[in-house]
């Protein structure tokens, strides 16, 4: 029979990346560039996470998933506006934790595939070269995975 204290700690190890919302991190990490042809996926990623925008790096790939739904919308004024408000939610993931690589690699990817005239290209080398310094701090390898690819075409 399991003691208490197994029980906590297997309880905590199987909920390690589920914040109170009740999102899956990795399933985010691994879905985030899948949205970018999966509208259902996206929309519902985005629904997920508006719950736990509290924490940077959810708030980041919240901002990131906006980003990316503007690719889905018709409407070009509510392009430009999904677009802006995800920009804002991951200027703000950075403001709070500018030293977290994954939180900087999601404003990577966004800027770089941007388009120009939306004026998101500020700090692009700078992240990249941030990118690059820090890769070694990942652990997750779709994380890892997802910055190696983004880095190869830039």
């Amino acid at each position: 029979m399991m003691s208490f204290w197994s029980i906590l700690i297997w309880n905590a190890i199987l909920h390690m990346n589920v914040p109170a919302g009740g999102i899956d991190l990795d399933y985010v990490r691994s879905n985030y560039n899948k949205a970018v042809a999966n509208k259902n996926l996206c929309a519902r990623m985005i629904e997920d996470l508006k719950p736990v925008k509290s924490e940077p790096l959810y708030l980041a790939y919240l901002g990131g998933l906006q980003a990316i739904w503007a690719n889905h919308v018709v409407n070009p004024i509510a392009k430009l506006n999904t677009f802006r408000e995800g920009r804002k939610n991951i200027e703000k993931a950075v403001l709070k934790e500018p030293n977290n690589v994954e939180v900087r690699f999601i404003r990577f990817s966004i800027k770089k595939n941007a388009p120009f005239f939306l004026g998101y290209y500020s700090n692009i080398k700078s992240d990249k070269d941030f990118l690059k310094m820090h890769r070694n701090e990942i652990t997750s390898r779709t994380v890892l995975k997802n910055i190696d690819e983004a880095l190869k075409d830039f």
